[in-house]
């Protein structure tokens, strides 16, 4: 008897053994799914395929219509950043030429997440200067992107590699992105083409007298520091050491910059001494205190045409203001 009472035991082991095999297996799938239960994406309808956690961020400066195109101006190829380089697997070699580029594909954007990040340019990402990025087109560069659904169309600055994901053929800042009106789809379908300084009598971002933005409506936004060719200084005798409460100073001013902290804006108006050319052009470098953004500032000019002159002398990406 006891042979059959031991195949009897292996018997019933073998069930309760499988029984709990089959109960545990829904624990089992539970456990796989749950690896993607952190990502957070923009459902596909969308298009975009940008993060939930980037965006706009909690402050957006309320005249984003009114930040200007980038204006090409000539600037040598950065040394470093048109290099062979690798992402993703994928092998990319930089076209330094001055040949045309005219090319459609899908645009994306990029916000919050990297702005004040380094670019391949080695300047910060600011998502509300009108920049983008490119995996092969020289930094820096100039092209003009034409929404193709609606028309619309901006001039930007290349500063920076990307985007690197199959099927996106330019990453634009969140700014650009808004005046192209895909900000909440993610993406769109554009053209894009290469323009130089000579081009911008044709270009619709060309600054007029009658684009400035009036006292009654001028509101804080920030924008892009472009390098300039040299180093150099701003005289020490023209370079304001506090900062203002509000713009209560009259006359014209260009703004190079606007920050939701003083330590940045302090920081970027260290970088503008250093940065600023040598021809000793007159104005205050200063910081201004105003809706909770801290302006970076150079004036006051006795014009419009004036205060544009010295921003193009300075190549820097600018606001002209009242």
């Amino acid at each position: 008897m006891k042979p059959l009472r031991w195949l009897w035991l292996a018997l019933l082991s073998t069930l309760i053994f499988a029984g709990c095999s089959t109960s545990s297996a829904p624990n089992n799938k539970t456990a796989s799914a749950g690896k993607y239960a952190g990502k957070k994406f923009i459902p596909a309808k969308k298009g975009g395929g940008y993060y939930l956690d980037d965006g706009p961020g909690d402050l957006v400066p309320a005249n984003l219509d009114s930040i200007p195109d980038a204006i090409p101006v000539d600037e040598p190829n950065h040394r470093w950043a048109n290099r062979p380089y690798a992402a993703l697997g994928v092998n990319y070699t930089p076209d330094t030429s001055n040949k045309p580029y005219q090319a459609s594909g899908t645009a994306s954007w990029y916000g919050k997440k990297f702005h004040g990040k380094r670019t391949s340019s080695g300047e910060a990402y600011d998502m509300f200067a009108m920049t983008g990025a490119h995996p092969t087109l020289p930094i820096p560069s100039f092209v003009r992107v034409t929404n193709k659904r609606n028309g619309k169309t901006v001039v930007v600055r290349i500063n920076d590699r990307g985007p690197f994901h199959k099927g996106r053929l330019i990453d634009l800042s969140y700014a650009a992105a808004y005046k192209l009106g895909y900000v909440d789809t993610g993406s769109a379908s554009v053209s894009v083409e290469r323009v130089w300084p000579d081009d911008r009598v044709n270009s619709t971002t060309r600054l007029a007298a009658n684009d400035l933005p009036k006292p009654a409506d001028a509101r804080p936004f920030a924008s892009a520091l472009m390098p300039v060719s040299r180093p150099a200084t701003i005289a020490n005798d023209t370079v304001a050491t506090t900062t203002r409460k509000s713009m209560d100073s009259a006359g014209i001013w260009l703004q190079l910059g606007a920050f939701g902290s003083q330590a940045n804006a302090e920081a970027q108006r260290t970088r503008l001494q250093a940065m600023i050319n040598d021809e000793n052009q007159e104005g205050d470098l200063e910081i201004v205190d105003r809706d909770g953004l801290y302006r970076v500032r150079l004036g006051p000019f006795v014009s419009p045409a004036r205060a544009r002159e010295v921003a193009q002398a300075l190549k820097v990406q600018t606001v002209v203001m009242r």
